[in-house]
This record gives C-alpha cells, structure tokens and sequence, in this order.
C-alpha cells in the first residue's frame, strides 16, 4: 500500500490565492477550504488509499520560543486564517485523518507520519504532498518520497541531492547555512547553496567541516571569510540547524490502518450544504459506495 501524506496548511495557502471567492451559506469565504477539501477527494478518486492530513492549527510553536524571529501568523489575510479550523473539521466530516498541530508544527507531523509509516512492512511507499524544502529531510530511496501536487513532480533521495546537492540527513545543516526566509531564520553571513552544498557534500554536517578551510577539500574562492563567518556565528548556526530540524515524536498514528479512507461521516453532508457544494458531497457517498463493493 501507498501512503499520503498531506501538508493541508500548504494546499489551503496554495488554494485560497489560486481560486475565486466563495461563500457559505452564512457569507463566510469558504474558497480555499474547498479547494482543499475538493483536491483531497481527487486523490481519492485517484486512488488513494490511506491519507493523512496535517495542518498548524496555530501558526506559532515551540521554535518561536527557540528564536524570536521565527515565523507567526502576522500578516496573514484574514480570509485565509479564518478558513483554517472548519478547513479541518470539514475534512474530519469527509472522513479524513487529520492532525491540527499546536505546540508543534504540521511538517514535524508529517515528518513523524512518514518515519512510523515506513517502519510498516506492508506500506510500498511514503509520499509526502509538499513542495516545503524541509520535508527533503524525510526522503528515504525511494521508500519515502516527496511529491508536488502542482507540478507533478516527485522527488526521491537522488532528487533531494540534484536539487540541493546533499542528501536527506544534510539538510538541517544546508537550512542552517543558507537560511529559510518562509520560516523567518536568516542563515550565515556569506553561505549561499553553492558553497553550503558544496561543502555538506564534502563533510555533511556542521560539526564536520574543518575550521581550517584549507582542509575542506574543495575550491571555493571566498573559503577563508565563509570560514570566520561560520565560526564567528557558530551557536547561530547551531540554532538555525535545531530550528530546521524536524521533530518526530509527533502522537499521529497507532498502526497505518488508521489512515485508511472509508467513507464520509453521518454528519458530511450538512455540512457540505452549509459550504454550499452539494457535488462534494454527493462525489464522496459515491466514492465510499464504489470501494464497499
């Protein structure tokens, strides 16, 4: 069996700028949730099997306590936020597992799905749906695997490596070099993709490359000042690296059998008549009709 793992707080973003308002029967902007709600049905219908969903049910967490720059919800529209709640109710009533992350975030979710799902003997393959440069950290071969839903393109261990030139375990330390602005930590001073790809691809983490740059194997023309910036900036380095770090500890699942999609609950229904879209509705009893044949 195939398992998929879904960023929902990513689709509902991608979702909510990409499709024309709408509105519920109570004339709140619902667009974005149903597109949401709308995508997950197609792979349904496409054939998935066991699904899980992971959404910040805040966008804060324990790294804003970690360092103060660290991403919040500020900024965002407030059509958009309010969409995140009944976005995971809606798809609970669909019938769809779905972690709401609090202290944590959604990618620690899906990075603890994907670990626990791929220690089960019976699952082929682990496909996160999440474009997020993160989650490169998960990939296994081809055991576990990234896809992007918009682009259809599926990224495996060798594609980590093409993409960032380094493999899944150095990408922490590549995230520590090079920053993240998505989730507001800067990086080193000087460190760029080139020369942290360059040089994690030599010694893969931080505490291996050498402070004498001359021992770093590779010809890198501004070696000696990315060396006193690393080392001028090592606790920062150390703490962007723990900031990108994905936690696995995250409570998501006692067995894969719990992520297997059935039916949609007693309840989906009215809810699809308060959103408005009746065809939800009648795509998903006809979809759990066709599987219980």
């Amino acid at each position: 069996m195939e398992i998929h793992l879904i960023d929902g707080t990513y689709e509902l973003f991608r979702h909510f700028y990409a499709l024309p308002g709408r509105k519920d029967a109570d004339g709140r902007e619902v667009a974005g949730m149903l597109g949401v709600m709308s995508s997950v049905l197609g792979m349904l219908k496409g054939g998935a099997t066991h699904v899980g969903v992971a959404t910040d049910h805040v966008i804060e967490s324990f790294r804003n306590t970690l360092y103060p720059g660290y991403k919040t919800g500020d900024g965002i529209d407030p059509a958009l936020w309010e969409q995140f709640h009944p976005m995971e109710d809606a798809l609970r009533a669909m019938g769809v597992v779905v972690w709401a992350m609090i202290d944590q975030e959604a990618d620690d979710a899906l990075a603890a799905a994907a670990a626990r799902a791929a220690e089960d003997n019976n699952v082929t393959r682990v496909i996160i749906c999440t474009p997020d440069k993160d989650l490169a950290q998960c990939v296994k071969g081809t055991r576990v695997v990234q896809l992007d839903r918009r682009s259809g393109n599926v990224r495996d261990e060798a594609g980590v490596r093409e993409k960032f030139g380094v493999g899944p375990e150095s990408i922490p330390d590549y995230l520590a070099l090079v920053g993240d602005s998505a989730d507001g930590f800067p990086g080193i001073t000087g460190w760029g993709p080139k020369s942290a790809a360059t040089v994690l691809a030599r010694h893969g983490h931080l505490e291996a490359i050498p402070q004498d740059p001359a021992r770093w194997d590779v010809a890198l023309r501004n070696s000696a000042t990315l060396s006193v910036s690393l080392r001028e900036r090592w606790s920062d380095a150390l703490l962007f690296r723990d900031l990108a770090t994905l936690r696995t500890d995250a409570p998501v699942f006692k067995t894969v059998s719990d992520l297997e999609w059935k039916a949609p609950a007693v309840d989906f229904d009215r809810v699809c008549e308060n959103l408005r879209a009746p065809d939800t509705a009648r795509l998903a009893r006809e979809l759990a009709q066709s599987r219980a044949r």
